[in-house]
């Protein structure tokens, strides 16, 4: 059963108990996230899209605020420490948020966007907004960065889809949850049981972990065991250097400038997308409760989508196209589906196209992108990774929030549409570009005398300089 399993996985036989740990803790993870993202989402469109458009420049503001915090804490801890630390984070702060709610609501106040609404669950409202926007980055690239420090460059083309199966059943019980939860109550105490919810999962998150941890290092086909040979974090190794050394390694590679750049795109395509999306549900909604209902919907059918494209589609593309031509897909998604939407303004067509296109950035180009870290050294990994994942995400996602505001002025859609022409043509070169380098990158590469025999020659470090 077990050799049937990997055959039809494309695992090999000793990789099956490594992959399905790894998908229990994705699991843990997006399941957490997916409690608290709809309230994040009802909280956020309470002050209007004005308002809306502000909290993303905090968002970006406490993103940098958490990665240069991170980047202090790993130099002096190992990866059994760092990361553990990192998810408890988490849960002390949804504790901590959940508590707020609680001494407002028995103080007689409601929460955000009710008429009992007061200046703390506003405050509350407002930060949790923040917070778990720059967090929910954090978690997801400090998982894929603990993924690319087990499992080599070959292993995450066959491995990474599966792992991210994991992540979205996790997404799809969340947010399914959250809707049965939401329609059933109108309780001002409802984001409380979510955020406590949410902070259990992450709690079990950080157990699994620590099991996958030790069970990697014992194991000859992770980079931890024995026959591992791509830079990794050792056991109890500390990463060392100081805070700034993420945001000194961007700017010194091209490599990682080139990765940097194609997350302010993806960031800027989720936003205009996003920014459509919310004025949809504002205007078809009237209470918290049903704005978390609407959100959760949302989320149940992009994940479906995405649950569908990994079984059936994902698993060996990665393998087939390479890294560059898959990354090259979601840019294509975001041109067509603006295209019909300008054509069709519809909030059928809205749900579909916003269903496709996370189908697309978790299920084909997430794996993609982060393989692209399997040839950097742990310090770029836990450092610059988390840099470009939530801060130049966020970065991006205030660029992304002036476009749409001054292409919403202009009053049309077909525009909207024309400009993502140009800037998809721009971000499909840009991805082929680091399909290219990164397999020039690979030791692998090097050792069967591909594109970058040369630097395997010269005795240089496959490091992205």
């Amino acid at each position: 059963m077990t050799d049937w399993a990997a055959r039809a996985l494309n695992f090999r036989r000793g990789e099956l108990p490594l992959g399905v740990l790894a998908a229990m803790f994705y699991f843990c993870v997006l399941c957490g996230y997916f409690f608290l993202r709809p309230v994040r989402e009802a909280m956020g469109v309470a002050g209007g899209m004005d308002q809306l458009r502000w909290l993303f420049v905090m968002t970006s503001i406490a993103s940098l605020i958490l990665v240069l915090l991170f980047g202090g804490v790993v130099s002096r801890l190992d990866r059994r420490k760092f990361i553990p630390i990192g998810y408890l984070f988490v849960i002390v702060c949804l504790v901590g948020f959940a508590s707020l709610l609680v001494i407002d609501a028995g103080a007689g106040g409601g929460i955000i966007g009710t008429d009992a609404e007061t200046g703390l669950a506003r405050g509350v409202g407002y930060s949790f907004y923040a917070w778990l926007s720059a967090i929910n980055l954090f978690v997801n690239s400090l998982f894929w960065a603990f993924m690319v420090d087990i499992f080599n460059v070959d292993q995450g083309k066959r491995m990474f889809a599966f792992i991210g199966i994991g992540g979205t059943i996790g997404a799809l019980i969340g947010g399914w949850a959250t809707n049965v939860i939401s329609g059933s109550t109108d309780s001002i105490y409802l984001p409380v049981g979510l955020m406590l919810t949410g902070a259990g999962f992450f709690a079990g998150a950080i157990l699994i972990m620590l099991t996958l941890d030790r069970m990697a290092v014992g194991s000859e086909y992770s980079r931890l065991g024995e026959r591992g040979t791509a830079p990794a974090a050792a056991p109890g190794e500390r990463i060392g250097g100081s805070f700034f050394d993420g945001a000194t390694a961007v700017v010194q590679s091209p490599y990682l400038l080139g990765i940097a750049v194609f997350i302010v795109f993806l960031a800027i395509s989720n936003t205009l997308i996003y920014f459509t999306q919310a004025n949809v549900i504002i205007e078809s909604t009237d209470t918290f409760s049903q704005r978390v209902g609407a959100f959760a919907q949302f989320d149940a059918l992009a994940q479906g989508a995405t649950l569908i494209t990994q079984i059936f589609i994902t698993t060996r593309l990665i393998k087939k196209l390479g890294v560059g031509w898959t990354l090259a897909i979601l840019p294509l998604v975001t041109v067509a589906g603006f295209a019909v939407l300008a054509i069709w303004p519809l909030y059928g067509v809205m749900a579909l196209f916003q269903a496709l296109h996370r189908a697309t950035r978790y299920a084909i180009s997430r794996p993609a992108r982060e393989t692209l870290f399997s040839v950097v050294p742990p310090s770029e990994k836990y450092k610059a990774k988390p840099l470009i994942d939530v801060f130049l995400y966020r970065g991006g996602d205030v660029a992304g929030a002036g476009i749409q505001g001054a292409l919403s002025a202009l009053g049309t859609i077909t525009l909207m549409a024309a400009a993502t022409v140009p800037f998809a043509a721009v971000w499909c070169a840009l991805s082929i570009a680091l399909g290219r380098a990164q397999q020039r990158l690979d030791p692998a590469e090097q050792d069967a005398g591909g594109d970058s025999a040369g630097a395997a020659e010269s005795g240089q470090p496959a490091r992205a300089t």
